[in-house]
């Protein structure tokens, strides 16, 4: 079952479909902002929703640290269930590290402290932890002496969301996903996810979730709903409240949505609270609205990505009708307007949503490629562990005809990635997606390869020797991955 939300018109529900528009347009000519989709809810009923093709509805995509606040809603249903205490020490869960940490402030670090980025530490300690102990994370951060006294001080803080998913783990006695499923995936009909696992085979909880744009509205509105989904308590009233108001001060983060303080995993924001992820991951709640607005992208610029929301969205969303209630969101609710309710921008937004597309690769047709091109890397290429690329024709009975399709092969050792280069268009081939064309200034094949199960994009220039079949080429990222390599850019097995 895949979580299926009612649809309404924005205007039945009290919003200008002119502004969402507007909010649509500010993400695709923003500097340093890329959308790859977006949901929009109110009221639990979704009102606009897009992908920029090559993305899909049906694809999953890596969520960053959007990963923490599915991570806090195992914590939560486990205090629920009363397997977790918030005001008993993270140590307490592991005794056999009892006799190694001998630091009192560690000693001192509860739960709702590494829930709240308040372990006393002043800084990232995520490296560190690796280095005092590399097959032991939640070991190696307790290692580390607080700088202050715990919960005193905000430092976001990897090794503060890994040891909820360890505590979790340990509690349940099962893996991070295998005690979601039953209790917060499946009921809110999330069926495809993945996380990316350490060497151990644990979750790593603050990060590696992958999950569709649908699954993150889903999370977003149980939240809106105080923890109730189709008339089912899957979150208290009391942890909802706790996750979702200030536990920290962080005053001296740089942006202003960033800087509002942090609750259980979630960030406070100017508007509202939210759990985001690295290149624009949102899951953005608006209670007074009763708005949930979710989001992927590969946005370096992520506060410009906010910026637009309450310059373009917030005007547009007027009083509206009544809500249906706290708990009306769920597989079988019914929409509470007709389609017909629909005005000319209603039309005229869905018409714009229908069409979204990334721009694909402009410049010359390929149709002069040499045949079997084998490449190595240039002075410039900027990718170490690309080892070589392959350019070749194809002739198929999918692609028939005298020159047939230009295929892309990306070698790293022993891997290698292959898929059909787009000309004025996306090919998709599995996770990979990829434009190309001749760029006749210089001679060069300029190819785009986008890893769809994530934020990002490789770009691919080659300098083919016609003569030799040889040449040489230059690769660099529009973004860089934060922990992975080209062969586990995609969704994890399982």
């Amino acid at each position: 079952m895949t979580t299926t939300f009612p649809r309404s018109s924005p205007s039945a529900l009290g919003i200008d479909a002119g502004g969402v528009l507007a909010f649509v347009r500010a993400l695709e000519t923003t500097p340093d902002v890329e959308p790859h989709s977006l949901m929009l809810l109110r009221h639990g009923q979704v009102v606009a929703e897009g992908w920029w093709a090559p993305y899909r509805a049906d694809r999953v995509h890596l969520l960053y640290s959007l990963s923490k606040s599915f991570t806090a809603a195992a914590v939560g249903i486990a205090v629920g269930e009363g397997l977790v205490d918030l005001d008993a020490t993270v140590l307490s869960y592991f005794p056999e590290l009892d006799a190694d940490i001998t630091d009192e402030r560690s000693r001192r670090i509860l739960v709702r402290h590494v829930l709240a980025m308040a372990s006393g530490h002043s800084s990232e300690t995520v490296e560190r932890a690796r280095e005092l102990d590399p097959d032991n994370l939640v070991r190696g951060f307790l290692l580390l002496p607080p700088d202050e006294e715990p919960g005193t001080v905000f430092a976001y803080n990897q090794p503060c969301t890994y040891s909820l998913g360890a505590i979790v783990r340990r509690v349940s006695g099962g893996s991070l996903l295998d005690y979601l499923r039953p209790r917060l995936l499946g009921p809110l009909g999330i069926d495809d996810v993945a996380w990316v696992r350490d060497d151990t085979g644990a979750e790593l909880g603050f990060s590696g979730l992958h999950a569709t744009t649908s699954a993150i509205a889903a999370l977003g509105q149980l939240y809106l709903q105080r923890g109730v989904w189709d008339g089912t308590r899957i979150l208290s009233e009391e942890w909802v409240e706790a996750a979702t108001q200030l536990q920290v001060r962080n005053d001296d983060e740089e942006n202003p949505d960033w800087s509002q303080g942090y609750g259980f995993q979630f960030w406070m924001a100017r508007h509202g609270f939210r759990g985001d992820g690295a290149y624009g991951q949102f899951c953005v709640m608006l209670p007074g609205l009763d708005v949930v607005l979710a989001m992927t992208g590969q946005s370096i610029d992520m506060q410009a990505v906010l910026d637009a929301a309450w310059e373009h969205l917030l005007p547009a969303i007027g009083d509206g009708p009544v809500s249906a209630g706290p708990d009306s969101a769920g597989p079988d609710s019914e929409p509470d307007s007709e389609p017909d309710s629909a005005s000319s921008d209603d039309v005229a937004l869905a018409s714009a949503l229908a069409d979204l597309a990334l721009p694909a690769v402009a410049g010359g047709p390929l149709d002069a490629l040499v045949v079997g091109a084998r490449l190595d890397p240039g002075d410039d290429n900027a990718v170490s562990s690309l080892t070589a690329v392959e350019i070749s024709r194809v002739v198929s009975d999918e692609a028939p005809g005298p020159d047939g399709v230009v295929r892309i092969a990306l070698v790293e050792g022993t891997t290698r990635l292959e898929v059909e280069v787009g000309e004025g268009r996306w090919s998709v081939d599995g996770p990979l997606g990829a434009s190309g064309a001749l760029d006749s200034a210089s001679g060069t094949v300029v190819v785009d390869v986008r890893f769809l199960d994530t934020p990002h994009l490789l770009h691919v220039r080659c300098a083919i020797d016609a003569t030799s079949g040889g040449g040489t080429f230059a690769a660099r990222w529009a973004t860089e991955p934060l922990h992975s390599d080209l062969a586990h850019l995609r969704r994890p097995t399982d």
